[in-house]
């Protein structure tokens, strides 16, 4: 880079910092931070776990906004420094190093647009994740095993915790159903990019004959809802099942009928649980999961009568995947809403998810 092409350079980020500035309404949330802080010296702030992780969650949201934009601004403040100093002593070392602190602010300034884009509601809660394999047996539950490892990945990387709801093993390999709930700040907002049908071709470990294989697997994702929301669930309107657990192991597995299913039955919903110890938190946690599933249906409603004033047609099924991964003539993965490609396919099964998930949420201004 030339110094004036650095000096352009340096403008072009001093805007964008000054237009995060002008949306972020930093004193409100300065303010509201104090009252968090204050309310976490209360002596009964523990009485209740679930609402002081509720104030804990908040406060540490609204300081990664603060505190990440104010790194911007110090390292923008540094590089200018930076800057005077290779225009006056044209020192080839210190120029180099310039140019890298260029590249790591351009990146940071990427990053913290895109927390900024998770600001829908529900954006910053935690994610229930879904995956249930296509027709194709044990070859398709295999791939729904690897999206699990993919996603468990994905969620260590970003320091999410990761807890198993539900867990139904192939019949030879991999998984008929799994659902996870990841835990982490903007954890949906991130994984909302994921829903829909994920495609993979590749020559299967399972066929003796060497032959190319297609299989599908379905990745659902919602909001886990808390307890004060406000979606309408009759009594009337449900059925509740219990049976004995099964799945990875722990000492509450395969010793009493704690497992629970709910089925709603209007909407046919189902869900089940059976990672907790007791019958009751099962009950709990599906009714949480059963919430968010019925709010989910809400806005895929809401959704469906739009696209249809607009008079647009959307296939719904295995034919509609949102991204397809490749590991045989080449290795590729490729996003069919935002077009991003990406060549290191072994990668991406690995957990590097976050060129997709981008791209799927700059998509959505437009």
């Amino acid at each position: 880079m030339e110094l004036a092409e650095i000096s352009n350079e340096l403008e072009q980020m001093k805007k964008r910092i000054n237009e995060f500035r002008g949306s972020l309404d930093l004193d409100n949330k300065r303010e509201r931070i104090k009252e968090l802080e204050m309310e976490m010296t209360v002596p009964a702030f523990w009485d209740d776990p679930s609402e002081a992780q509720k104030v804990i969650d908040e406060n540490n949201g609204l300081k990664s906004y603060v505190d990440n934009f104010e790194d911007l601004e110090e390292k923008l403040d540094n590089l200018k420094v930076s800057y005077e100093l290779v225009k006056e002593e044209t020192d080839a070392e210190l120029f180099a190093e310039l140019e890298e602190e260029i590249t790591a602010l351009r990146k940071n300034i990427n990053d913290f647009e895109l927390q900024m884009l998770l600001s829908e509601p529900y954006d910053a809660n935690n994610a229930i994740l879904e995956l249930h394999p296509g027709a194709g047996g044990t070859e398709s539950q295999d791939w729904a095993s690897m999206l699990l490892r993919m996603y468990q990945r994905w969620a260590d990387k970003k320091n999410f915790s990761v807890e198993t709801l539900d867990y139904l093993p192939g019949d030879e390999a991999g998984v008929k159903s799994v659902t996870l709930l990841i835990k982490g700040h903007n954890a949906y907002g991130n994984l909302k990019a994921e829903k829909g049908v994920h495609r993979l071709v590749r020559i299967s470990p399972f066929d003796s004959s060497g032959r190319r294989h297609t299989s599908f697997t379905s990745c659902d994702v919602m909001p886990e809802m808390s307890d004060d929301v406000d979606v309408e669930v009759k009594n009337e309107d449900i059925k509740i099942d219990t049976y004995r657990a099964s799945g990875a192991g722990g000492q509450h597995v395969n010793t009493t009928d704690s497992a629970v299913r709910i089925t709603h039955l209007p909407t046919k919903t189902i869900v089940t649980c059976q990672s907790e110890r007791s019958q009751i938190q099962n009950r709990e946690q599906a009714m949480k999961m059963l919430k968010s599933k019925l709010y989910q249906l809400e806005l895929e409603r809401q959704q469906q009568e739009v696209d249809a004033l607009r008079g647009e047609q959307k296939e719904i099924g295995w034919g509609s995947q949102i991204r397809s991964y490749v590991f045989h003539p080449y290795t590729m993965v490729k996003d069919h809403r935002t077009n991003v490609e990406v060549g290191n396919a072994q990668g991406v099964i690995d957990g590097n998810l976050d060129p997709f998930i981008d791209a799927y949420l700059r998509a959505q201004l437009n």
